[in-house]
């Protein structure tokens, strides 16, 4: 038993670790919302993996992941919402404007519950996500309740390394608040999400 939660979580954390659609997201909500931009998105990724654990536990994924046009669905369609992330970075890049006292909290607290869902819904558009965890907890249980834990285990390790993420950059706030450097950032940042979705599209199953 010891031995084979071991595995499971050096698998999930060599996965977790590796940075992908939900680093690249956690990443620009910590851009546009700052530290707590970033833990909005990191809890939207939470919920989103949360949502594909349950799914998995019950058997719906395998059923995503048997049918072909929904799996090509979700696919694309978690493929075009990060493409439109990107894009907004993008275009957020082109006409930045420095915020003004009177605007700057407003506009950050609109900004967390966009982070928490542009975060849930770009996990919960990636239909990899089925296949990941239909084809990795089964190789360590087969009821229903020691599926649902070791998934939210892993939601749980997801969680605690991209609020870290997001701490890290939020630390260097007063440089990242550089018109220059920001609109760098947003240039990079809608770069990757962009080049993601593209990636998540043109992927076989």
């Amino acid at each position: 038993m010891l031995t084979s939660l071991l595995a499971f979580l050096g698998v999930s954390m060599v996965v977790i670790v590796t940075p992908g659609p939900d680093t690249a997201v956690t990443i620009s909500g910590t851009f546009s919302g700052g530290r707590r931009g970033g833990v909005s998105t990191a809890l939207g990724v939470f919920c989103g993996q949360a949502l594909w654990t349950l799914a998995t536990s019950a058997g719906i994924s395998a059923l995503l992941v048997a049918s072909e046009p929904a799996f090509l669905a979700v696919k694309y369609i978690g493929s075009a919402y990060l493409v439109y992330l990107g894009l907004h970075a993008l275009w957020s890049a082109v006409r930045a404007e420095p915020a003004t006292a009177a605007t700057a909290e407003p506009a950050r607290r609109r900004s967390r519950s966009s982070c928490f869902r542009r975060g849930l819904l770009s996990d919960l558009g990636n239909p990899k996500m089925a296949v990941f965890f239909s084809s990795l907890l089964p190789q360590f249980g087969s009821h229903f309740l020691t599926l649902t834990v070791l998934g939210l285990l892993f939601c749980a390790l997801t969680l605690l390394w991209l609020i870290g993420y997001s701490i890290a950059i939020a630390t260097m706030g007063n440089v990242l608040r550089r018109p220059s450097i920001r609109r760098g950032l947003d240039m990079v940042t809608g770069t990757i999400l962009v080049a993601l979705g593209g990636r998540v599209a043109a992927e076989p199953r």
